[in-house]
């Protein structure tokens, strides 16, 4: 993006241009991308934005690509290297029971809870586990006892009930929830809303993919929810799916992935639409010498009337070299 768009301090100029662009979009994410990019005086990341738009990183480069359409921002050439994270530090057995002895401390009343809710004691290695998720992460204990429970619903539902999940799964995603700014029991439960309505749309786009034996991983769950965010159609999606099927010989969903931000940035997020763009750049091309104009597509009631003006004249034809032949 152009940086005389940006004004300093905390004024934000949107030029009447942009604003017409975005308005006939009709994206409210391009839009909030597009504010974020001016508030941010720089071109766009993935992370950095999914960071603080608190979006799926498939959701920002869905409404980035719509952008680079529209003109109002660059993507990267190449994908920029994700800041190095922080590591945790090692906790010994001493920091944890310092603070189990805490007595204004929650942290053993979380201990007590995630116990109950996984059906068994902690190991010393799982509450090394949990104390990480609990200091380091700074997650509150009410945010931290949501991600035990859908991470124990997510691995019952994978691997049947009675199943636990182990506490190195659950931290990992408890730092994924702190990556994506989860970090408040009212912006979990929301999280959790959306979490829930992406395994159930995931299991229907799979099947749309011919995919009907296991659930979505993590990466076709990010790409799915790109494409739901774009408000694609079940039926659109099916066929990029038989596009990149025909052109790749296999199942690709980055390519899958760019054939859909493709129709995004045209606004094409129907079959209708997309069918009547296809036809529209279709040029039948016309018999050497001919010169004659290439016929537009017709609508199908246009196309019977021709199609019985052509018979009728064709009886005619015939009636007239049958009478001249007698």
């Amino acid at each position: 993006m152009a940086n005389e768009s940006y004004l300093p301090g905390h004024i934000l100029s949107l030029t009447a241009g942009a604003a017409d662009r975005l308005l006939a979009a009709g994206s409210g994410d391009a839009a909030l991308l597009y504010l974020y990019l001016l508030k941010t005086a720089g071109e766009y990341q993935t992370a950095q934005a999914a960071k603080a738009l608190q979006w799926e990183p498939g959701r920002c480069d869905a409404a980035a690509g719509l952008l680079a359409g529209l003109g109002l921002a660059k993507l990267p050439d190449t994908p920029a290297a994700p800041p190095a994270q922080p590591e945790p530090p090692e906790y010994s057995a001493e920091d944890i029971n310092k603070e189990l002895e805490d007595a204004d401390s929650p942290f053993p009343a979380l201990v007590a809870e995630v116990q109950r809710r996984l059906g068994k004691p902690l190991s010393t290695t799982d509450l090394k586990s949990l104390y990480t998720i609990y200091d380091f992460s700074g997650l509150p204990p009410e945010v931290i006892l949501l991600v035990v429970s859908w991470c124990l619903e997510e691995y019952q539902r994978k691997y049947g009930p009675g199943r636990r999940p182990r506490m190195p799964q659950i931290q990992r995603e408890a730092m994924l929830w702190k990556e994506r700014g989860v970090e408040t029991a009212e912006a979990a439960e929301a999280h959790l809303k959306r979490l829930t309505l992406l395994r159930e749309r995931s299991t229907e786009i799979l099947a749309l993919m011919d995919i009907r034996d296991r659930p979505a991983v993590t990466r076709e769950k990010e790409f799915i929810d790109g494409w739901l965010n774009m408000g694609f159609a079940d039926e659109v999606i099916r066929l990029a799916y038989e596009k990149t099927v025909l052109q790749t010989g296999k199942r690709s969903l980055p390519y899958m992935n760019k054939i859909l931000l493709d129709w995004h940035q045209k606004g094409l997020h129907t079959l209708e639409a997309i069918q009547a763009s296809d036809a529209k750049g279709q040029r039948p091309a016309s018999r050497p010498g001919a010169g004659a104009t290439a016929p537009q597509p017709t609508k199908g009631g246009e196309a019977d009337r021709r199609a019985r003006e052509n018979m009728e004249r064709l009886r005619a034809y015939l009636k007239q070299q049958k009478e001249e032949g007698k």
